[in-house]
């Protein structure tokens, strides 16, 4: 299935959802978390669900591996980072009347902006009406946000909840393993030891990361150790 951009040309669902940002990439998600959001995906689960974690837990990871989902199962899907409509939320969502399933990333973008907030309001309501699974995800709860329309609040809060947490040191190790598995890159353990006494606990931090080593690795010809991580990454 393929979708089309500002210009009107197809996008492959390659380009739509990068193949790392997958339920089977996810690493230390919480237990029923992603068999949750598969059913949400199929259109098994009615009322929506709101997922919500710091920043760089991998909330829009699962986002865009729930559209991915519902796109493999043949149901139209649609993914919009709030932080891009802040200021016209009607009229973004109102392009995405007609979706199976609808990821909004972002809730605290347009929290305590009225306008947006009653325009989400009313999708929410047109989307619940018309069969369409909605997929949230937000810094905090709903009861943390700063909203000021109370309806809008007490409809996030009738949705299943999924919460984030930062990564541990064992979960780290596992997102780095299975990420650079993933590029075919090979790190030698003790150079994995190195890299996580350095690198941020989060995934988008491990992914900047890897992608750098990557490029790094591929242009020398090198396996990724230690001498050559302080050569690329230098007092980092």
């Amino acid at each position: 299935m393929s979708t089309r951009d500002g210009g009107g040309r197809q996008l492959p669902l390659a380009l739509r959802y990068p193949p790392d940002q997958r339920f089977e990439t996810f690493v230390a998600a919480p237990e029923g978390a992603l068999a949750l959001l598969a059913a949400l995906a199929r259109g098994e689960v009615r009322e929506g669900c709101y997922l919500s974690g710091p920043a760089g837990v991998g909330k829009t990871h699962l986002a865009l591996a729930a559209c991915a989902a519902a796109d493999a199962a043949g149901r139209r899907a649609a993914y919009l980072p709030l932080a891009a409509a802040a200021g016209r939320a009607r009229e973004a969502l109102e392009a995405l009347h007609d979706h199976d399933l609808v990821a909004l990333d972002g809730l605290e973008a347009i929290a305590g902006r009225r306008e947006d907030e009653v325009a989400l309001f009313d999708f929410h309501n047109r989307a619940r009406g018309a069969g369409a699974a909605l997929l949230y995800t937000a810094r905090a709860a709903p009861d943390a946000l700063s909203l000021t329309l109370p309806d809008l609040r007490s409809r996030l809060a009738q949705c299943a909840r999924i919460v984030l947490a930062p990564l541990d040191d064992a979960g780290r190790r596992a997102a780095l393993h299975e990420r650079a598995r993933r590029r075919g890159l090979v790190i030698e353990e003790a150079a994995m030891d190195w890299l996580l006494r350095r690198v941020e606990r989060d995934l988008a931090s491990l992914t900047a990361l890897l992608d750098r080593l990557d490029r790094a690795s591929l242009a020398a010809q090198r396996r990724v150790t230690v001498p050559f991580l302080r050569a690329v990454l230098g007092g980092e």
